[in-house]
């Protein structure tokens, strides 16, 4: 009789490692997934201001967070997933943008390619940060599961950027062009 509860502790001691296992590989599959996008910062034209060390391992992972978020909220049609990166005029107008998918039955997917990001103002203060950003995407609109219209581009963006309690947020984001690849 004990060599059988012996046993069936090691079973069930067994299984519960099996199915955490399986959990733990399911949920590093979900994180390389959602990897973030590739951003590049290039300080050498920036003024009138120096850029901390701190800030110039920040700006480009923040960045990276909010392009991650914007991504995934325009796929899921979930404008919650803007407020972590994004303020003002910036999280406004993509927060409308989602809302107009949401009302057409729309999606947007975005295959992220990365970002060549150069600083080109940094204020005296601290309190704002103006990126030029030239980012490499292959966007989707699909309604449902099926794909309405694909495009490879090649966007350039004017970004401001102002620092929180924990990080840079995007404050306002505009196109300045855009070419097919």
């Amino acid at each position: 009789m004990k060599i059988a509860t012996t046993v069936g502790r090691v079973l069930l001691a067994s299984l519960i490692i099996a199915f955490a296992c399986g959990g733990l590989a399911c949920h590093f599959h979900a994180f390389a997934d959602e990897a973030m996008p590739r951003v590049e910062l290039s300080t050498d034209n920036l003024g009138p201001r120096e850029i901390e060390d701190l800030t110039s391992k920040s700006v480009p992972r923040d960045y990276a967070l909010a392009w991650q978020t914007m991504e995934q909220a325009m796929d899921e049609n979930r404008p919650g997933l803007l407020e972590g990166y994004w303020v003002g005029l910036a999280k406004q107008s993509l927060t409308q943008r989602v809302n107009s998918q949401i009302k057409s039955g729309l999606h947007t997917r975005y295959e992220d390619r990365g970002h060549k990001v150069e600083a080109i103002f940094y204020s005296p203060a601290g309190d704002v940060m103006q990126l030029r950003d030239r980012a490499q995407l292959d966007i989707q609109v699909l309604e449902g599961s099926k794909v309405i219209y694909e495009e490879p581009v090649t966007l350039e963006y004017m970004v401001l950027m102002t620092p929180g309690a924990d990080r840079w947020l995007v404050r306002e984001i505009q196109s300045t062009s855009g070419e097919k690849r």
